[in-house]
């Protein structure tokens, strides 16, 4: 994975390119894929982590066939990539579906993310330059903008590339990859709590935190916040009776 902390956009890009840029980082190598097969896969994709396919919706891979008008090919590359992400079941004879989502599974992944976010607090207080770590204000502002405005949407994907540019910041390229490796999973359910009421403003307070924290290199605060921040996040799905 790159190294660098990942660039804030400019102010006002157009989300579908922020988007766009985000699933390429947590998918490495997708770009392997066909750029029409790619198409149906980040609609498709941005679809189920936004919430408009829930699950247990039916995917129909004719209509897509139709819509994108191509054969089967690239869509059936598509929802094969999807499979391998966790977001699509594509059993035999039967119309591909949504992915269920149950309560155990959510907690599983917020309990991994949470253990190594916290050991990424704890590399970027060792490791992270005073100049890198003020880098993460830029995002830090788009994301107050963004709950401030009440855009879910946006604040997601730009909550996605603070938490990159984060992760870049501990320097350790498998943790990196470890973080990938969650993928689009991770993302369903974290948009899931973000869309929740009254969780955007309390999101971008904590984030505020780490990055005081960060500045005063406390670690032990800082990997308080993270692991207080990453598990609010799942509590207020468990919470909310939506799983």
């Amino acid at each position: 994975m790159d190294a660098n902390p990942v660039r804030p956009d400019p102010p006002y890009e157009d989300i579908a390119v922020v988007r766009q840029r985000m699933l390429f980082r947590a998918l490495p190598g997708i770009e392997d894929s066909s750029s029409l097969a790619f198409t149906i896969f980040q609609e498709l994709a941005v679809g189920i982590v936004e919430g408009r396919l829930r699950p247990g919706e039916e995917v129909n891979s004719a209509e897509l066939a139709r819509r994108f008008s191509t054969s089967r090919t690239p869509v059936r590359e598509a929802l094969l990539l999807l499979e391998r992400e966790g977001l699509v079941v594509v059993p035999p004879r039967r119309r591909p579906h949504v992915s269920p989502v149950t309560l155990p599974q959510v907690r599983e992944i917020y309990e991994i993310r949470a253990s190594l976010y916290t050991l990424v607090s704890e590399l970027v207080v060792a490791r992270a330059t005073d100049e890198e770590i003020a880098g993460l204000r830029s995002w830090q502002k788009r994301l107050r903008r963004d709950a401030e405005a009440g855009d879910v949407e946006r604040y997601f994907w730009h909550n996605v590339g603070f938490r990159d540019a984060e992760a870049s910041l501990s320097k350790n390229t498998e943790l990196q990859r470890r973080l990938s490796l969650l993928g689009l999973q991770m993302h369903r359910f974290r948009y899931l709590s973000l869309s929740l009421p009254g969780r955007l403003g309390n999101s971008v307070d904590d984030h505020e935190r780490l990055v005081r924290a960060y500045l005063d290199r406390d670690v032990a605060l800082a990997i308080a916040v993270t692991r207080s921040l990453v598990m609010r996040g799942y509590r207020a799905i468990e919470g909310s009776g939506r799983v």
